[in-house]
């Protein structure tokens, strides 16, 4: 019953993956940089994990709404279709005073020349549609209560299989913008689980235009007769963007957003893995999570040889509404560049900022190994990456847990997260379909100062690879009360390898379990657990293994023994070993370790919390 409720909250995900193969806490703020030549500080690790009470089944996000008119007082928006005017209120004849009987007698008055009607005024230009506009739409629409406006979905579509939805393919000469930009649009179907209908615009000379579903678009293969009973006003249910990522001679695809408020983005080489979310609401909580909805797109049409790509989006809720907007920048590292301002309907208990979506079944680490599969590894993602506010690179390898575990690891003016697959060897994972090698990182970096507030990490317990059970976001300190706007901006990096992330010795392994390490086969015994973690990269490559390299390792609630390090033979890795004795065998341990010469940081700090049945 707990798997079944924990997964609810990456059921709408899981249909995405389909679709695309057609807390405890840490505070980070006192930490010292482990890059600069000082001794890190020790923080507290304080972590819970599930709570005691399953988590309840999650609200079914809300559908998308139609979109309501300007405020009166603007000027009138660059609309395609203008309103239709309005007659003219009949005019009342007009009286004219009575004159004296004396001035009947006089002389008239020499007339003068007749006076030419003043013009009327010019109707003011219409103003371009900007993101200033999204911003006013999700203003007006936080003042009224949400409503479910969605058309309903056909029977024959929501009826469909799955098999039977792949059938139902965009045609691609009907691509918007083909043979114009570098950037071609494709549209998704409606059908199947993605039943709420997306309003998509194209923006021209700041002109919107709504884009209006026609059938003949798609090709329906074995489903032909069903396009002959469909509704004129059926809509899309999401969009994907193409762009020549490879080569010249064809358009792979560069972005696609389908379902709530999930979107992938890729880079040069790299095929679909993990997500990128709008917002998350109360993930992982008690109450269920609630799931925003990008309703209404906006899509500004590019030049001819325009490399980069901006649109608009706008988010609804029963809790919240938001504008945003993504300018798309693409290549060997395709970067988009998110603007959002929100408007909050009430409190909002948890508030998740750039949530990050991945999904991890196992990896290198033996005691993960419950699966019978031929597959070494299995997992879009293996760590959540951490540049603190003070500098710090921490790495936290993901696990799959037997129970729910949410950590909030706390700061305060943060550079960076990101949920990031690190391991690039295809002999790792030997799937030659899935090429998990090639799914990529996303990386966040954060504009402005975001102040206090935490990356939470939810890692829930998965048996398929199906699902995704892995969520990161930054949750703000300051609560969301239901009265003020929020605003982020941060810049979503999408690569394989990226030397600079981070800048020195990176984790490349990590393995725990009660194992020998001497070459004796003695285990440790007595509830103690050894962990073994692979440094590798920055100055660490060519050092010598003369070199006095020590492992700084702090522990809370348990004991660390036996540390030693060594260089590995024949590679430039450097191994750390310890053993660690829990305080309470039935509670986990938090521990971290980084790599140092002479008193000056060599590696990023390891952290992770051994759970007390690995």
């Amino acid at each position: 019953m707990l798997l079944r409720q924990c997964l609810i909250g990456a059921a709408i995900v899981a249909a995405i993956y389909i679709a695309n193969s057609v807390g405890g806490f840490v505070d980070l703020s006192t930490l010292s940089p482990t890059l600069q030549p000082a001794v890190l500080r020790t923080a507290v690790v304080r972590t819970s994990s599930a709570p005691a009470q399953p988590l309840p089944a999650s609200s079914q996000p809300p559908p998308a709404m139609v979109q309501p008119p300007l405020a009166p007082s603007q000027p009138p928006l660059a609309m395609a279709q203008p309103p239709l005017a309005q007659p003219a209120p009949a005019q009342q004849p007009t009286q004219q005073p009575a004159q004296p009987a004396a001035s009947a007698a006089r002389s008239p008055a020499p007339q003068s020349a007749p006076q030419r009607a003043a013009p009327a005024p010019a109707a003011p230009a219409p103003r371009p549609f900007t993101y200033a506009d999204v911003v006013q739409l999700a203003r007006q629409r936080a003042a009224n209560a949400y409503a479910d406006l969605t058309p309903r979905l056909p029977a024959s579509l929501a009826h469909l299989t799955y098999d039977q939805y792949q059938e139902i393919r965009f045609r691609p000469r009907f691509s918007l913008w083909r043979d114009q930009s570098l950037f071609e649009v494709q549209f998704f179907h409606r059908g199947f689980n993605f039943d709420r209908r997306v309003e998509i615009s194209e923006v021209v000379n700041g002109v919107a235009h709504l884009i209006h579903y026609n059938p003949s678009w798609f090709d329906f293969g074995k489903l032909g007769a069903l396009a002959t009973h469909l509704p004129e006003h059926l809509g899309f249910a999401g969009f994907r963007i193409h762009y020549p990522l490879q080569t010249p001679a064809y358009k792979d695809e560069l972005i696609v957003f389908l379902g709530a408020s999930y979107f992938r983005v890729l880079g040069r080489n790299e095929v679909y893995g993990l997500s990128a979310r709008g917002l998350a609401i109360d993930t992982a909580s008690t109450k269920g999570e609630e799931f925003p909805w990008f309703t209404d797109f906006w899509l500004v049409k590019p030049g001819p040889q325009q490399r980069t790509l901006t649109l608009y989006a706008l988010l609804d809720s029963k809790s919240i509404t938001g504008a945003y907007e993504f300018d798309v920048e693409p290549g060997g590292i395709t970067q988009v560049t998110v603007t959002e301002e929100l408007f909050p309907r009430r409190k909002i208990a948890k508030l998740g900022i750039a949530p990050l979506t991945s999904m991890f079944l196992y990896g290198e680490n033996p005691s993960s190994h419950r699966f019978d599969d031929y597959r070494p590894e299995v997992h879009d993602s293996d760590g959540l990456m951490i540049q603190s506010g003070s500098g710090e690179w921490m790495w936290r390898p993901l696990v799959n847990p037997r129970e729910l575990e949410v950590n909030r690891f706390m700061d305060q003016h943060p550079l960076g997260f990101g949920l990031v697959q690190r391991d690039r060897d295809f002999d790792h994972y030997q799937d030659g379909v899935a090429q998990f090698e090639r799914r990529p990182s996303y990386w966040v970096q954060p504009f402005g100062d975001w102040g206090k507030g935490g990356v939470e990490l939810v890692e829930i317990p998965t048996d398929e690879e199906i699902h995704d059970n892995i969520v990161a976001y930054w949750v703000p300190s300051q609560p969301v009360d239901g009265t003020k706007p929020l605003r982020f901006k941060y810049l979503l990096s999408a690569y394989l390898t990226a030397p600079e992330w981070p800048p020195g010795g990176r984790v490349i392994a990590t393995r725990t379990g009660d194992f020998s390490v001497d070459g004796t086969g003695a285990k440790s015994g007595n509830g103690a657990r050894w962990v073994m973690i692979d440094y590798a990269g920055g100055d660490l490559d060519g050092l010598a293994e003369s070199q006095p390299v020590k492992a700084t390792i702090t522990s809370s609630g348990g004991r660390v023994d036996r540390v030693g390090v060594q260089r590995l033979t024949g590679t430039d890795a450097w191994r750390v070993t310890f053993r660690v004795m829990p305080t309470d065998p039935k509670q986990p341990v938090d521990l971290r370790c980084y790599l140092a010469l002479y008193g000056e940081a060599l590696t990023e700090t390891w952290i992770y919390q051994l759970a007390s049945e690995e």
